[in-house]
């Protein structure tokens, strides 16, 4: 069999608004089939999905690919492009992007789906962040990244995966990836998320064996230097959630202070569209006394707090009487019993996913009152 001819590939050509620069409409060797070749074991197994002998994966409809696609593949893309943007929507549609680039290629010219699709997504990826340097480095105040939640666990690679990163999508873990370049991005997630062998990922980043490596263990050495893995059980989010909202429904600044930790930090993304605190504020005493000071504005007492997981960890969404969602909170828990970081996601744009609850009657009549999850 062939590979598939540049001239006549059905693949959208570069574009200033969408530059694909780095990515090759032909197959690499390692992705191309011949009559009798074996379908290769990945080593990771839950990282590249889907990689299944050809003879298996001819003669499907339009309609059957689609749906294999989304059952053998678009888990572990949506899991790269959210953790190489920090952006769900974003991450969406580079899966979308790539699901009609793979819905264009002949499947018996491509041996190994999944490496084939990594490698699409990969580099989407990496253009996608080129144009985003020079957007971050106009955005007005603090940058978070776009909230997930209750839904962290389903932005894995696949529910077996164990590495030590594969699970984590917690805000604290976004914001250590943005400082590495995009190469060392890339490296890294596939190394240490989703277990790949340095070959393979020559073969997606287009550089040597020996480059990736090097990639990847700057990567993770700047990574260990800047952030610390802190597991909790659901048990410590609920004792840590109900001691951050009761000290807040009380405006009891000492209290609130005696949750966090001395050294205690908070950030808020308002993303230049709405009012957030335009720079880091270090200190839980600090902290505490600003935190207390929102909630006794006149316009926050009739919000509604629902608890929730915000990126794997405890916190709450906060919602207008109306029941439209206007901030997300993550509370980044610490080594006795306290929490380290407050996260606040204000920018509208990165709440557009949330939905709404039910309007409140009468404008409410109690500070802060906490819907349960049966509410939304």
């Amino acid at each position: 069999m062939q590979p598939l001819d540049p001239s006549s590939s059905p693949l959208p050509p570069s574009s200033p608004s969408s530059p694909v620069s780095s990515f090759s409409p032909v197959p690499t060797s390692a992705e191309l089939t011949g009559p009798g070749l074996p379908a290769r074991a990945d080593a990771s197994g839950a990282a590249v999905p889907g990689d299944v002998p050809v003879s298996a994966s001819m003669g499907f409809s339009a309609a059957e690919r689609a749906v294999r696609f989304d059952r053998e593949h678009a888990r572990s893309l949506r899991a790269l492009a959210y953790r190489m943007l920090g952006a769900r929507a974003e991450a969406e549609d580079i899966v979308q992007e790539a699901w009609l680039r793979w819905a264009d290629v002949d499947e018996r010219t491509v041996q190994h789906a999944g490496a084939f699709l990594s490698r699409t997504v990969t580099n989407l990826c990496l253009d996608r962040l080129q144009s985003a340097a020079a957007r971050r480095e106009q955005y007005v105040g603090v940058w978070l990244p776009e909230p997930l939640v209750d839904e962290a666990s389903e932005w894995s690679p696949s529910p077996e995966a164990q590495t030590e990163f594969a699970q984590d999508v917690s805000v604290a873990f976004m914001l250590t990836l943005e400082r590495l370049t995009p190469l060392e991005r890339a490296a890294f997630l596939l190394r240490e998320v989703f277990e790949l062998e340095f070959d393979d990922i020559a073969t997606r980043l287009g550089r040597s064996a020996a480059a990736c490596r090097q990639l990847a263990s700057r990567a993770r050495q700047h990574v260990k230097a800047d952030y610390a893995r802190h597991e909790v059980e659901e048990e410590e989010r609920q004792r840590l959630f109900g001691a951050f909202v009761t000290a807040l429904q009380d405006f009891d600044v000492d209290a609130l202070a005696r949750v966090l930790t001395e050294d205690a930090v908070l950030l808020a993304d308002g993303g230049g569209k709405v009012s957030a605190v335009p720079r880091v504020l270090e200190g839980g005493a600090l902290v505490a006394k600003v935190f207390v000071g929102f909630a006794r504005m006149p316009t926050s007492h009739h919000w509604r707090l629902r608890s929730a997981r915000i990126n794997g960890w405890p916190g709450y969404i906060v919602y207008e009487p109306s029941g439209q969602p206007i901030q997300t909170v993550a509370l980044r828990p610490a080594p006795g019993h306290r929490i380290s970081a407050i996260y606040v996601q204000r920018n509208p744009d990165k709440l557009l996913h949330l939905p709404p609850l039910p309007a409140l009657e009468g404008g409410g009549n109690s500070r802060y009152p906490i819907v349960t999850n049966q509410q939304t």
